[in-house]
């Protein structure tokens, strides 16, 4: 018996409609990109495991699909090296799997992209604003709008401290959704603010715990997210010190002053954070400088916004769909360190990536990609027979060669079957040309949608392309 054709769960075929669709995100996105001078690089879908490991927390961690290595990777290993001593069969898993698979697919664009500077570092000018564009991998529960495979389309730049950068970003997110037609909200935060919050809570040593914790407030609650703090070795009064700032509620400025009290020893700890206070500044200066700028979208500070990421050192990054439900479109963050792993510090970055498989999603949903994008074909010669075919062939050749999309029909088939083939690709325009036609010397065109018809001279190829514009 055959075996029946199925691909894994969490991953997508993409048809030729989807495709133009999906290319139709990425060059909208692509082009916004250029306007604010990135430019494109692409790094391999896997790594080295080392560089990957550690960087996303414990939770990413468990995420990375590992690449077993080529040939028998089980030989020649000693087991008992890898015995925990917690009984018979017991083996140190993590420890084992890099021992077999010494690389993993890509989990984000942002690692890679640190790797790629530190290696390149003598070869690229800083400050340095590039973007890609590829799939990344996570060894996700496949669910409506997560998938184990998805293309992230990444901008960032690195070498500068400046929060014009963080606007910058800010401007391009604004711009993108614009141009896709959706109401977005931009949320920020500061991952110094959470540091703060750790702080004042007298529990400096679990700034991840904590951050960790109330990243996941608006998918599980208030009283969830307390509970799970408490588990991670939290105290309730720590708790009840923290409760206040996530309910915080108001505009900007009056967010800005409650937190600066509390980051200044107005909490009930009485505990002053100075990390916090900074990051308190550079939200000020951001949302002063996101004022000037005139964003048109909503841009909120949210204080329970944290990006489990462990890199995230500075200003971090969201954005919603406001009138699709679905998991955040777009995200990303300050860093301070990242490069530093790789033997560069001191080099600081900011970047923001957009998950094109979600947008894609919301898009759809919201029906608003332009009817255009349904047939890359614009116009259909139909088959009449040998002697039309020959005369067919020089003008689409004329038109191709001035960018025109044509196709021919392949066979000399009945005139219903061509039109049907016509109408189930969208193709706008039909030429039907016989002995009529070839005696004049001339090309009939028809616009399928409008009805009008009109003829040219076979060779008359800007009058055509006019016509079909």
């Amino acid at each position: 018996m055959a075996q029946k054709p199925s691909i894994p769960k969490g991953t997508r075929d993409f048809g030729q409609q989807e495709m133009a669709e999906r290319n139709y995100i990425f060059d909208t996105i692509r082009s916004v990109f250029k306007t604010y001078g990135y430019a494109q690089i692409d790094t391999p879908a896997m790594e080295n495991l080392s560089t990957l490991m550690g960087k996303y927390g414990e939770e990413g961690d468990k995420l990375l699909f590992r690449i077993l290595n080529s040939g028998d990777a089980f030989s020649g290993i000693d087991y008992d090296s890898f015995r925990t001593g917690d009984g018979e069969g017991s083996y140190n898993s993590k420890a084992l799997s890099m021992k077999v698979c010494e690389k993993g697919l890509r989990y984000d664009l942002t690692v890679p992209f640190a790797r790629y500077v530190v290696q390149h570092q003598n070869e690229i000018s800083f400050p340095f604003k590039r973007y890609q564009i590829q799939p990344v991998w996570r060894a996700d529960r496949p669910q409506k709008g997560r998938y184990r495979e998805f293309y992230q389309c990444d901008v960032d730049v690195i070498g500068s401290t400046s929060q014009l950068n963080e606007l910058e970003l800010v401007q391009i997110v604004d711009r993108v959704f614009h141009l896709f037609d959706v109401n977005v909200l931009i949320k920020i935060n500061n991952r110094k603010v959470l540091t703060g919050f750790a702080e004042i809570c007298g529990f400096p040593d679990k700034v991840v715990d904590i951050t960790v914790a109330i990243d996941k407030l608006d998918k599980i609650g208030l009283e969830a997210v307390k509970a799970e703090m408490i588990e991670r070795g939290l105290t309730p009064e720590a708790v009840a010190v923290l409760e206040p700032i996530l309910l915080l509620s108001g505009t900007t400025s009056e967010k800005l002053a409650v937190m600066r009290s509390l980051m200044n020893g107005g909490s009930s700890s009485g505990l002053v954070s100075a990390e916090g206070l900074k990051g308190l500044d550079e939200l000020e200066e951001l949302f002063g400088f996101i004022e000037a700028a005139g964003i048109t979208s909503p841009v909120e500070i949210d204080l329970s916004l944290a990006r489990g990421l462990n890199y995230y050192t500075g200003a971090i990054f969201e954005v919603k769909a406001l009138d699709f439900a679905i998991g955040s479109i777009c995200g990303g963050g300050r860093y301070d360190n990242l490069t530093g792993i790789f033997g560069l510090p001191g080099m600081s970055g900011v970047g923001v990536s957009f998950g094109a498989d979600r947008i894609y999603d919301v898009l759809k949903g919201l029906g608003k990609f332009p009817e255009g994008l349904r047939s890359a074909t614009k116009l259909l010669f139909s088959n009449m027979g040998k002697d039309e075919l020959l005369y067919t062939l020089p003008v689409a050749r004329g038109l191709r060669e001035r960018g025109v999309a044509v196709e021919i029909f392949p066979d000399a088939a009945k005139l219903k079957k061509q039109f049907d083939y016509a109408d189930r690709k969208a193709i706008p325009f039909l030429s039907i040309n016989g002995e009529n036609e070839m005696e004049q010397g001339i090309v009939q065109v028809k616009n399928l949608s409008t009805g009008e018809q009109k003829q040219f001279a076979k060779d008359d190829f800007d009058a055509i392309v006019g016509f079909l514009s």
